[in-house]
């Protein structure tokens, strides 16, 4: 490279919520050997290189302020595809969207998305992303048949979960600090359908959903409950609980149709009037406590009623991918962008500790304006966030005068977390502190980390502003 860091790359970056921002070095490469001419520059110069994908994180897990930010977005191919076994190999910039409409239609959908279709699979694998069949799926990564990454050390090493197998369960989760993975094999999901068939009802109060969802884990291939956080009383964390099952062979009278892209592509507008790309300007008067008040209880006292038991059809893309419904939706939430806290309890001490959570969060004057519980099982990961239990995540809106008092509540509701024996998601964390990681963590945990990032990267010149917040310089 001719200069490095390039002035002319200079761009000012931000988080999905828009809360966080700070300006990098922005390098977007098509190919491997760039990544590696890039480590080269690099080094020794005292600048580090972060990961950055689609730039979805709710927190700082993609920034790299003052620094290098390596944009994966053009390494975006589909390097082979078998459509009689479900197995494709495609670069990290791939995106979940370009990963099921390119196999959708030959009976194959990724056997686990998040709630939105744009992250990168690199990303994905850098954070070990779940979704709403965690307790049974598990993470992406227990669907990784392989990798390839490029260490900053120059050594490029294929993985699997027993060809370096400690490197496998490392990288993956492991926040792209390790490596940079340069091309990913995956075992998708043979489905008969493009539909999902859901069942919809309402439940009185938190505890109720998870003893609820617990019931029916079995016997579901997706759950997912809306929590209603303005609440209180005997009605604490109300909501509602969506349960959807895939399609049996046979069972689908029209499986050629329903999986057509065609058929799957969410609409651009409401009731065929309103365009969903100016609704978020409509969102941003209920954005605040009154607001989120109001529609909380609209949307329960619906649930309850019009919705109550309810039966329905849906696409898959429809249905999982409920963050996609309206562009832009998280600049609703205004100049100051939100924050999300999401944090793994066990089963045991899970409806208690919730409860706690959200307890405080009244009484702190900052409600979470949406809530959402999920079941989840342990996987076998180094940085794994899986517990046996359930996870809440809550958004919360950022202003110019609620920054300090969102920190101190949410410090506070980690030690709710911590003392219950739970964990955090790094990919939604904007928040953590180094000492409540390593307590979550556990020493042992940690102490396997920073020999693996010694290994991986001996000069620490992947970073990113999440990994100097949590681990500081290992």
């Amino acid at each position: 490279m001719a200069s490095f860091p390039s002035a002319d790359r200079l761009a000012l970056l931000t988080n999905f919520g828009h809360s966080i921002g700070s300006v990098a070095y922005v390098y977007r490469p098509t190919h491997a050997e760039q990544i590696a001419e890039l480590y080269r520059s690099a080094a020794g110069t005292g600048f580090t290189v972060g990961m950055r994908g689609a730039g979805r994180s709710y927190g700082d897990a993609s920034l790299n302020g003052g620094h290098v930010a390596l944009d994966l977005q053009r390494m975006n191919r589909i390097l082979d595809w078998n459509p009689g076994t479900g197995v494709i190999r495609v670069e990290p910039g791939v995106t979940i969207g370009q990963l099921w409409a390119y196999t959708l239609e030959d009976g194959w959908w990724p056997p686990v998305v998040p709630g939105t279709m744009f992250p990168t699979l690199g990303g994905c694998l850098a954070m070990n992303i779940h979704g709403k069949n965690n307790y049974v799926a598990g993470p992406i990564g227990e669907h990784v048949a392989q990798f390839t990454a490029l260490l900053p050390t120059g050594e490029e090493v294929a993985c699997s979960p027993t060809q370096n197998a400690d490197l496998f369960h490392s990288l993956i989760g492991g926040l792209g600090v390790l490596g940079v993975f340069t091309s990913i094999t995956l075992q998708l999901k043979h489905i008969y359908s493009g539909n999902l068939k859901g069942y919809a009802w309402a439940s009185p109060n938190l505890r109720q959903m998870m003893d609820e969802m617990e019931s029916l884990k079995a016997d579901s291939d997706y759950l997912v409950g809306w929590v209603d956080g303005t609440w209180g009383g005997s009605g604490l964390g109300r909501g509602q609980v969506h349960r959807a099952h895939y399609f049996a062979p046979g069972e689908d009278p029209s499986p050629a149709q329903s999986l057509r892209v065609e058929a799957q592509v969410l609409p651009d507008t409401f009731f065929g009037l309103v365009p969903k790309s100016i609704l978020w300007q409509f969102m941003r008067f209920f954005m605040n406590t009154p607001g989120a008040w109001l529609t909380n209880t609209a949307k329960y006292v619906h649930a309850r009623t019009l919705d109550h038991r309810h039966h329905f059809l849906q696409s898959l893309v429809a249905f999982n991918f409920l963050l996609d419904y309206v562009p832009n939706w998280e600049k609703s939430y205004g100049r100051g962008g939100l924050i999300q806290y999401q944090s793994f309890i066990p089963r045991a001490a899970a409806a208690e500790a919730f409860a706690d959570l959200l307890k405080l969060t009244q009484r702190r004057g900052l409600p979470t304006y949406l809530g959402v519980l999920k079941r989840h099982r342990p996987d076998k990961f180094l940085l794994s966030h899986a517990v046996d239990g359930f996870s809440l995540a809550m958004d919360f809106k950022v202003t110019g005068g609620n920054r300090p008092a969102l920190q101190r509540l949410t410090d506070d509701m980690s030690r709710i977390v911590l003392d219950a024996g739970g964990r955090f998601y790094f990919a939604k964390d904007s928040t953590l502190t180094r000492e409540v990681v390593a307590e979550s963590l556990g020493p042992d945990t940690l102490a396997r980390f920073c020999a693996m990032k010694a290994r991986c990267d001996p000069q620490s010149l992947l970073q990113t502003e999440l990994y100097r917040r949590v681990f500081g310089s290992i």
